[in-house]
């Protein structure tokens, strides 16, 4: 079954950019997790995204649609990528959620709706 990993985090808690130190050991981190997905056949997809920042929200209501700059909804916590990972069970999915390198922040596990579309 396919889980999305939701990553959400604090955008005030400093993260290293490239070229700061600590950046490359930051980045270590995540790469091996992704490796470790590959690795045990979970690994589906997964992406970091940029900064809250950049969203731009389309939404419908009343019939009618609206197009504005930034999140959906005013958060604490911004999502910051995901991982979709196929794993047997759910608690499965929370150990890989769990082994997440964020530091400080929130992991969402979600199951996918299962829709047969081929």
């Amino acid at each position: 079954m396919k889980y999305l990993l939701l990553i959400a985090s604090d955008p005030t808690l400093p993260s290293p950019e490239p070229g700061d130190p600590g950046f490359d050991e930051y980045m270590a981190a995540w790469t091996q997790y992704t490796q470790d997905l590959i690795d045990a056949g979970a690994y589906d997809s997964g992406e970091a995204l940029q900064g809250a920042e950049t969203a731009t929200t389309v939404r419908h209501a009343g019939g009618a649609t609206q197009v504005v700059d930034g999140p959906f909804a005013e958060l604490k916590e911004h999502l910051g990528g995901y991982y979709l990972i196929d794993v047997d069970t759910l608690d499965d999915a929370l150990e890989w959620a769990r082994r997440l390198p964020v530091g400080e922040g929130a992991i969402e596990v979600r199951p996918v709706f299962p829709t047969d579309m081929s």
